[in-house]
């Protein structure tokens, strides 16, 4: 899509509380946001699609409102997939040389070789990401082009998802009148957003705390090293609200918005909080203190299930420039501190950054993964549409065997 002299990216989150769409436009090395548009999000339950219907209507909405913002009709995306069906694993392959030095093809071969893993006929791969390349022994090599060897190793980390949300995903789109140009795991679109180069190279845990999930993103040396998604979210935290205040949903979402606190200390005891009656009697006035002891105990048990996959993943050592929290639920008063406190780590809450134009609007960490995705396809243009694979086993199969046919011809 283009307006103008730039090229139009569009970044399509679809998340369990809300679905937003960012527009931006390429100028030389510079994206230009030149429109938002949000919607709340009815069709999805911790990060997957529920109901097909409310979604597209969903997705529709915040693409309308974007279009009518930035000025243009949108008609292709990148969108976001989380959910607790997103897993990732760092897989390694070994090829020989052929010729004197080492080409494209042998760094697509050696690519091929690492990620040749049996993967479930459910599992659908969503990203093959390079970690480093080893020539002869000598490790750390981003790039191996050009270089001298008779062995090519490469390290790399594999993201899959369920085949049936990565479709419906796609279909909704679809439905809505959109191509897919990509699908992008959130949480690196996040990263793409909110962290500097130096936070990559040296080690950083990026935690994104949407709706339905909380996605955790490590990197270091510049590269992707492990992902993980909890299927825990801000939607706990209302529910907290909700059961603890006997407060519907909606009124304990709005509660935890305009006074919610992950510190119960700290706050003063004048300071008084008013809770409409659910049976239509006058609203009772508590403590704020209240939000402050029901919401504390969950914001720790997310990070300390969060810190336990460090751990298990051998990655708490590594993390030196500390932990970045993004997504909505990171606006709350002291998500950080208790952050902090668990990892034993310096914690910022990351919004948007290396982004131009409409920087005020999108200055949120809410905005974290549309603005990401905006910028992940920039980087990635490939010009192709994203392809569910077959998940007909016959049709598969009859594939494979023409294509022997037509090798052994």
């Amino acid at each position: 899509m283009q307006q103008g002299h730039g090229e139009i990216i569009v970044g399509l989150d679809i998340g369990t509380t809300k679905i937003c769409a960012v527009v931006g436009e390429t100028a030389g090395d510079e994206i230009n946001i030149i429109g938002v548009g949000s919607h709340p999000s009815i069709g999805l339950k911790k990060g997957v699609v529920v109901n097909i219907e409310s979604t597209v209507d969903s997705i529709k909405k915040a693409v309308e409102e974007a279009e009518l913002m930035a000025g243009c009709e949108i008609s292709s995306v990148y969108a976001g997939i989380a959910g607790g069906h997103i897993t990732g694993f760092n897989s390694h392959g070994i090829i020989a040389i052929k010729g004197e030095e080492i080409t494209e093809n042998d760094v697509a071969r050696v690519i091929e070789a690492a990620r040749a893993v049996a993967i479930p006929m459910d599992r659908e791969v969503i990203h093959v990401l390079p970690q480093e390349y080893i020539v002869d022994d000598q490790s750390g090599i981003q790039n191996p082009v050009g270089m001298a060897g008779v062995r090519l190793e490469a390290k790399i980390h594999v993201v899959t998802g369920a085949v049936a949300s990565a479709h419906n995903i796609v279909k909704c789109c679809n439905r809505a009148g959109l191509d897919v140009s990509d699908i992008v795991l959130e949480s690196l679109a996040s990263a793409e957003s909110v962290l500097t180069r130096e936070e990559k190279e040296l080690g950083t845990a990026l935690i994104d705390l949407g709706g339905g999930t909380s996605d955790l993103a490590v990197f270091v040396g510049n590269h992707i090293r492990h992902t993980f998604v909890l299927a825990l979210g801000g939607h706990n935290l209302t529910n907290d609200i909700s059961i603890g205040l006997r407060a519907p949903q909606a009124e304990a979402e709005r509660i935890k918005k305009k006074y919610g606190t992950c510190i119960a200390h700290g706050i003063r005891n004048d300071d008084i909080i008013e809770i409409p009656d659910m049976a239509g009697r006058p609203p009772r006035k508590l403590p704020r203190q209240i939000l402050g002891d029901i919401l504390e105990p969950r914001a720790e048990e997310i990070f300390t299930l969060i810190k336990r996959e460090l751990q298990r993943a051998g990655m708490e050592n590594t993390i030196t420039a500390g932990v970045v929290l993004t997504g909505g639920s990171a606006l709350l008063e002291g998500a950080a501190e208790v952050a902090e406190s668990i990892f034993n780590l310096p914690t910022r809450v990351g919004t948007p950054i290396g982004i131009k134009g409409l920087v005020d609007v999108v200055d949120n960490p809410m905005y974290a993964t549309a603005v990401g995705l905006v910028l992940w396809g920039a980087k990635n243009q490939t010009g192709k549409k994203f392809r569910i694979r077959d998940n007909n086993i016959f049709n598969r199969i009859l594939s494979r065997m023409r294509k022997w046919f037509k090798d052994a011809l």
